[in-house]
């Protein structure tokens, strides 16, 4: 199970350095066209903002993962252990409902532009529209078409060529990033339920490295 766990920690920690690489890189790309050759790469920094916005999104539900999100744990610090449970508990279902409707909202949002119907229902979903505006010919503003892609143009364009890369390839970020965070939400309240911890986040990093700093100066000392 931990080598599972370790395999699945790899593929999520590469995907996020290579978003963080790829953006470092056609920004300097960019700059270097710019400055070097008076020229410039038109689609850069829509990418850019694109790349971003995934890193963000999925970092967020990996962070979860992780306990890496910053929390207020000084009332928590203080309860009895039955009680932190009951908080923990308490925090954990308000962080399942806020994630769900994300999840939700994120659907709505990217199902038009992939010719699919959005869910009917103002909080929760009670079903698919019968009747939606379909989205699917919006592309973005100036990331050019890639080949790869080619099939959506018969799958939800209706034959039409796509000049623009279609919104559906990178607004799919929102479905799966918030999916990811309702998941990530549901194994932490798992584990409070089952007393292996009575919280959801609260990292300590800072206080960890001021102590490993602390440790090393008393080394040279």
């Amino acid at each position: 199970m931990q080598t599972k766990h370790s395999f699945v920690d790899r593929i999520e920690e590469t995907l996020i350095a290579a978003l963080l690489g790829l953006m470092t890189l056609v920004t300097f790309a960019n700059v270097v066209a710019r400055f070097g050759f008076n020229s410039n790469i038109l689609w850069a920094l829509e990418l850019t903002v694109f790349l971003f916005a995934w890193l963000v999104l999925l970092g967020a539900s990996y962070a979860v993962k992780k306990h890496s999100h910053l929390g207020v744990d000084a009332i928590i610090n203080i309860l009895p252990a039955p009680v932190a449970r009951m908080v923990g508990l308490f925090a954990a279902a308000c962080c399942l409902l806020f994630s769900f409707f994300m999840l939700k909202g994120a659907y709505d949002y990217w199902a038009v532009f992939a010719d699919l119907p959005p869910t009917s229902g103002r909080w929760f979903p009670t079903g698919f529209a019968d009747k939606f505006r379909s989205q699917s010919f919006y592309e973005v503003q100036d990331i050019p078409m890639i080949g790869i892609f080619n099939f959506l143009e018969g799958l939800i364009n209706y034959g039409d060529e796509y000049e623009k890369l279609p919104k559906v390839v990178p607004y799919i970020v929102l479905p799966v990033s918030m999916f990811l965070l309702l998941f990530r939400f549901a194994q932490a309240s798992v584990a409070i339920w089952k007393g292996e911890t009575d919280r959801l986040v609260a990292s300590h990093e800072v206080e960890d490295e001021i102590e490993e700093v602390r440790a090393l100066q008393g080394e040279h000392d």
